[in-house]
């Protein structure tokens, strides 16, 4: 170091790394060496002076996640794979102890601070003694008395405090050293320990410990006063457990008049109930408990509402019911028009009902698939009318926790059982009707998959010991008439559907919506419109329009929500008398309607009766009933043979699109087209409405004819719609929802529709009315299509233009 042109020489010290201890100065500690480069420091020292320099590891802040209030500087030099701080400790080496290991353990005694300067050289490095920066001697006096006799309270609840450190404390003036001997005897992390050493005056150091004493007497006086309630409450537990056994010697010799009402009614309950035996035994085993518990108690509360659960659910409520099909069968066509394949099925279960005059032992489970509006819902509330049974709904929409099916454990708080013990619980008999709305759109998550919770209770050969995880017992379902509803069959698991009995319920015709509009929702909302029936003259004429009109769905809720909207129009007509009457009643006809409801929503035209070349008219089947699928094609000359899909296709459309065009370019060769033809341009199909999501292989032969339409320029016949797969054989196959996609074709006013043979036998189903306005025509392969497709080419034996 330079000093006005002199060299002074400073003092080196050898390093002992600190990891993980820090040492005060003025006091007596014990530190433990290990590792060869300590070992062969403290034999040095004890060789030379007996002095040793602690320099401490820098940690990261991040090890200690709650700040101390207060921020440092220690960064000093690196050292043997450590970073060190620049302020140590020099220390005296009094006593050393080796073990067997080879490790030492050193008392030293801490003498002063002290700064490194320079650079570490042969475990040594260049010191000079450490002087704090001066401060203000009263704050320093200050705090120092605050810290003193906050340490001297403390004393008595801190472990290890000797009288001698209490004894020395009184009788040292000098505040760096008092500050020291308390860091020490606190109990300080690292961190700390290190702040206070490095701390670069007196008034810093002080602030420090003040905070951190601070906080060890809050600490402290917490811990204490939690001791204290703890033995309060062990000796209080102990005292209401002597007086609860006097309680209940006093109750028996009294009798019964002082005894726990809640008990006093579960033996009342458990009387008048018919219980299993194991029920019954389980009941008996808490009630033991509940008298041991006292009232006030949380655990009395969660076994007292396990055993009303097991109370209250019905064990062995099976009433018993006479089954008429006369009776049923007027029931089921009172409430739903049409739907005869669902009622036939219906009554074929209650007809094997009626000859076993019980449930069959196998009770089968029905799911209700179809469209949105067709009457699944109430359709099982008319089951259960003609059963003669009790009804219960459980709506399964967003259902994704496996609790909503099997109940919570009773360990959680506010557990509780599972939906289907709970709608049991509710309808008080085990023999309900009990229906699964919308099974289709479970969810599945974290929280486990419903759908696999309702294995068990859709299997009949396993629901007779359904276990509900809040019950913990065995109940058995096999009395339960289980029905389930969806709207896409494919939607529901495969485990789930293998279950379950799938009967279709496909959308209405207009001739079906008129007389479900006729029979049952004119009158319905009448009633909620408060308009007399007998006020009205309503013509067909009006129902019809209404249909047509302003209504496009595959069931009948937006028929009924148009219906409701004209007879609201209606009664506010009757109250401003505006309405002409007729031997004194309101004529209600189509005029009518087009003048209170507007311009029709719906028009027939929806699609090309007479498609250009290019397009074809393709049926589509959908969650919401069928819909008339237009396809569009298009040539885009000067290009590379390449095939562009637009609409939001699906993959499985895509690749019917691409099995057509090689189907269309091999049948190309019969034409007269250049050879090039497919090679110099690109081609492009769209199915409009491009935001509806579209997928499904029945499209083939629309797209097929669409393209073959393209290139030849002809266009497809008038009136005509088309459904069916298409393979590279040219063959058409089978598709589903046809009845669907008839419905559809009607409703847009079509009157033929191409079909695959094999599904032939699926139209003898159809009612009357689409059979009698649809021409159904079936083929097997596109060479038995294109004669109908296009009859104006076929007659005039035409091959096509060039292009």
């Amino acid at each position: 170091t330079v000093h006005d042109g002199d060299y002074r020489v400073m003092p080196r010290i050898k390093i002992l790394p600190g990891t993980s201890q820090v040492i005060f100065p003025g006091v007596l500690s014990s530190f433990a060496a290990d590792g060869d480069y300590a070992i062969r420091t403290v034999n040095r020292a004890l060789e030379e002076d007996r002095e040793i320099g602690f320099f401490f590891r820098v940690p990261d802040p991040s090890e200690y996640p709650e700040p101390i209030g207060y921020e440092f500087d220690v960064e000093g030099f690196s050292f043997e794979g450590y970073q060190l701080s620049a302020v140590g400790v020099r220390a005296r080496i009094v006593k050393v102890l080796t073990f067997p290991d080879g490790s030492l353990r050193l008392l030293v005694r801490g003498l002063n601070r002290i700064i490194a300067s320079g650079n570490p050289d042969d475990g040594t490095v260049a010191y000079e003694n450490f002087t704090p920066v001066p401060g203000d001697q009263v704050q320093i006096a200050a705090m120092l008395k605050h810290i003193t006799a906050a340490f001297q309270m403390l004393s008595g609840m801190l472990p290890g405090v000797s009288d001698e450190l209490k004894l020395a404390l009184s009788n040292i003036t000098d505040p760096g050293r008092i500050a020291d001997m308390i860091a020490d005897a606190l109990n300080l992390n690292f961190l700390e320990k290190l702040g206070i050493i490095c701390a670069a005056s007196m008034e810093e150091r002080l602030m420090q410990l003040t905070i951190l004493i601070n906080r060890e007497s809050e600490a402290l006086m917490l811990g204490t006063k939690i001791h204290q309630d703890v033995q309060a409450a062990v000796s209080r537990g102990q005292r209401e457990f002597f007086l609860r056994e006097q309680l209940r010697a006093i109750q028996e010799e009294l009798g019964n008049d002082f005894a726990n009402p809640d008990l006093a009614d579960i033996a009342e309950r458990m009387e008048k109930c018919h219980l299993p035996e194991h029920v019954e035994a389980k009941i008996r085993k808490e009630v033991s408990r509940l008298e041991l518990i006292p009232t006030a108690a949380a655990e009395y509360h969660v076994a007292y509402n396990y055993v009303d659960w097991l109370l209250s659910i019905p064990w062995g409520q099976s009433p018993e019911t006479l089954v008429e099909l006369a009776k049923a069968s007027a029931v089921l066509d009172e409430d739903h028009y049409g739907l005869e394949d669902v009622k036939e099925r219906i009554l074929e279960f209650l007809a094997v009902l009626r000859m076993r005059n019980a449930l069959p032992g196998h009770a089968p489970v029905m799911c209700l698939c179809g469209p949105p509006g067709v009457g699944k819902t109430s359709l099982g509330q008319s089951i259960a009318r003609a059963m003669d049974r009790k009804f219960v709904r459980v709506a399964l929409g967003g259902v994704h926790d496996e609790s909503e099916i099997r109940g919570h454990r009773r360990t959680y708080i506010g557990a509780m059982p599972g939906r289907i013990i709970q709608s049991l619980r509710k309808v008080g008999v085990n023999n309900p009707v009990f229906m699964l709305d919308e099974i289709d759109k479970l969810g599945r998550d974290v929280h486990g998959d419903p759908a696999s919770s309702l294995l068990e209770v859709l299997d009949p050969e396993q629901n007779n010991a359904f276990s509900d995880h809040y019950i913990e017992l065995d109940y058995d379902l096999s009395n339960v008439f289980f029905i389930a509803t969806a709207n896409v069959e494919e939607a529901i698991p495969a485990p789930l559907r293998d279950r379950m009995e799938i009967i279709r319920l496909s959308g209405y015709t207009a001739a079906e919506k008129r007389e479900i509009a006729k029979r049952h929702l004119f009158k319905r909302q009448c009633e909620e419109c408060g308009v007399p029936r007998n006020r009205l003259s309503v013509r067909v004429s009006a129902f019809d329009a209404v249909v047509d009109n302003y209504t496009r769905e595959a069931g009948v809720r937006e028929l009924e929500r148009v219906l409701a909207s004209l007879l609201r129009k209606i009664a506010r007509g009757i109250l401003d008398g505006r309405f002409p009457e007729e031997d004194g009643r309101i004529v209600v006809d189509d005029k009518l309607v087009r003048e209170l409801l507007g311009p029709a929503k719906y028009l027939k035209d929806e699609c090309d009766f007479q498609p250009p070349a290019g397009c074809s008219n393709g049926l589509a089947w959908t969650g919401c009933g069928g819909v008339v699928l237009t396809v569009e094609a298009a040539c885009i000359p000067n290009g590379k043979g390449e095939l562009k899909l637009t609409g939001s296709l699906g993959n499985v459309m895509k690749e019917s699109a691409e099995a057509a065009f090689t189907m269309v370019r091999r049948m190309a060769g019969k034409l007269d087209l250049p050879e090039d033809y497919f090679d110099r341009n690109n081609f492009h199909i769209h199915v409009p409405d491009g935001a509806t999501p579209k997928d499904g292989p029945s499209a083939g032969l629309a797209l097929t004819t669409a393209l073959w339409s393209l290139i030849t320029g002809e266009p497809m016949a008038a009136d005509t719609a088309m459904t069916g797969e298409i393979t590279l054989r040219g063959r058409v196959e089978a598709i589903g929802g046809l009845r669907e996609k008839s419905v559809a074709a009607l409703r847009a006013g079509l009157h033929k529709v191409i079909v695959p043979r094999s599904n032939l036998a699926d139209v003898e189903k159809f009612p009357e009315e689409i059979r009698k306005k649809l021409t159904f025509i079936p083929v097997a392969s596109i060479d038995e299509a294109f004669p109908y497709l296009f009859p104006a080419k076929e007659k005039n034996g035409k091959k096509g233009r060039k292009r």
